[in-house]
């Protein structure tokens, strides 16, 4: 099973708030929701592959020193024939407006909400492990 690395933000705004996005028609997993980020790129650090991410999904610019650690995710999708890794940060500090440049729809949601959305299978772990930030 191919092994994919992936990077992921949880974007809190000053009302505690949390960014998803909705995966556009014609990509795997479309309609669901998840957490913005993407494919770390060949020679890439995973907060270079999430700042450009940003930039290229939301249209937001982040510095790395206002990115966070957070947890570290593992899944596979047996479906796909690969297994997910996945760095995931908190961001509360970007410059711009998010826009929904590369997903169907973004929305803010209070943690304790997410789980009322059809999230990714990858991030349900990550909704539980939010239900208690602030």
């Amino acid at each position: 099973m191919k092994i994919l690395l992936v990077v992921a933000a949880v974007i809190i705004n000053d009302k505690g708030e949390i960014l998803l996005a909705q995966r556009p028609e014609g990509k795997r997993l479309a309609g669901k929701w998840e957490f913005a980020g993407g494919k770390v790129e060949e020679g890439e650090s995973p907060e270079s592959a999430l700042i450009r991410e940003l930039r290229e999904e939301l249209g937001i610019e982040i510095t790395p020193k206002n990115l966070e650690n957070f947890c570290f995710l593992s899944h596979p999708y047996q479906e796909f024939d690969f297994h997910l890794l996945m760095p995931v940060y908190i961001c509360r500090k970007w410059q711009g407006t998010p826009k929904a440049l590369e997903h169907s729809a973004i929305c803010w949601v209070l943690p304790n909400d997410m789980h009322k959305l059809d999230m990714i299978e990858a991030d349900n772990e990550l909704v539980q492990r939010l239900q208690n930030i602030s």
